[in-house]
């Protein structure tokens, strides 16, 4: 998708972190920008932001895990802007405990529900609808290196199917002569509140795990904001999307950690974890 002036994209988690560096990227290119998220006050008060330094952009509260806020999603960016170019299945969430059986069944699925089947919600609605436009459309996918490396808990478990995903539905594209493309974004760390993501766990998702007797939420914080900055990630997607690129990996830091894991497959070996050096 060379030509993106005027086109429309949706971007779910949208009110923060990389869903606005991706807002503000795309309205910077001349987008029209569908922003939806499920924590309104951010939402709005983005929104206003964008609009006021002259983006032309549209609000819709949306809670990914449930089907029909997405179906309304769509018909809320339908009746805005006409049509949908660029879809960014990008909220997501992280929880769980250490070691992962202490995990409860409430906390796999809220994260299941909001990182991997927001990202099926998403593809399940939007796509049919860009393939009927018959124009060329673009959708990405927010995975992260924790799909990628040894280790990832419940969020890598959640991440590593949004990776499958992807590359299952770009072939069935690409096999099946149609427009639309994929992309999945790996980032590593970004300056983002992910770390907080207990702020938006909802009421029927009580039951949560204990956190490690070490956890240091301070430390979590402030290594999230020594991460990427989310309109660095933004520039990243938008690139992506021109060159139709599928795979985005942003921090290549972690290279090394990709490829052990990798050779451990081919080896046979069993799964260790490199020493984090950076990044």
């Amino acid at each position: 998708m060379e030509h993106l002036r005027h086109k429309v994209a949706v971007i779910t988690g949208a009110a923060s972190g990389i869903g606005r560096g991706m807002a503000e990227t795309f309205a910077e290119a001349g987008m029209r920008v569908v922003l939806s998220d499920v924590e309104e006050p951010a939402l709005h008060a983005t929104t206003a932001t964008l609009r006021d330094s002259g983006a032309d952009v549209h609000a819709v509260a949306a809670d990914v895990s449930q089907a029909g806020d997405v179906t309304a999603l769509a018909e809320a960016a339908l009746g805005a802007y006409g049509a949908v170019h660029v879809l960014c299945n990008n909220a997501g969430v992280h929880t769980g405990s250490r070691p992962s059986w202490d995990s409860t069944l409430d906390d796999w699925a809220w994260i299941l529900g909001v990182n991997l089947m927001g990202v099926v919600h998403g593809i399940r609605t939007f796509l049919p609808i860009m393939i009927e436009q018959d124009e060329d459309a673009h959708i990405v996918n927010t995975a992260s290196l924790a799909g990628l490396m040894t280790g990832g808990s419940l969020y890598g478990v959640t991440k590593a199917g949004v990776l499958t995903l992807s590359e299952t539905v770009q072939l069935e594209l690409v096999d099946g002569g149609l427009k639309p493309r994929v992309s999945v974004l790996c980032p590593g760390l970004v300056d983002t509140n992910i770390a907080d993501s207990h702020r938006n766990r909802p009421a029927r998702f009580p039951d949560a795990g204990p956190f490690p007797a070490d956890w240091d939420f301070d430390a979590a914080r402030k290594a999230f904001e020594l991460g990427a900055s989310p309109r660095t990630i933004g520039g990243h997607v938008l690139q992506a999307i021109r060159e139709q690129r599928f795979y985005v990996l942003t921090h290549h830091d972690f290279d090394d950690h990709i490829r052990h894991r990798t050779t451990q497959f081919l080896n046979g070996d069993n799964p260790t974890r490199l020493p984090f050096t950076g990044g």
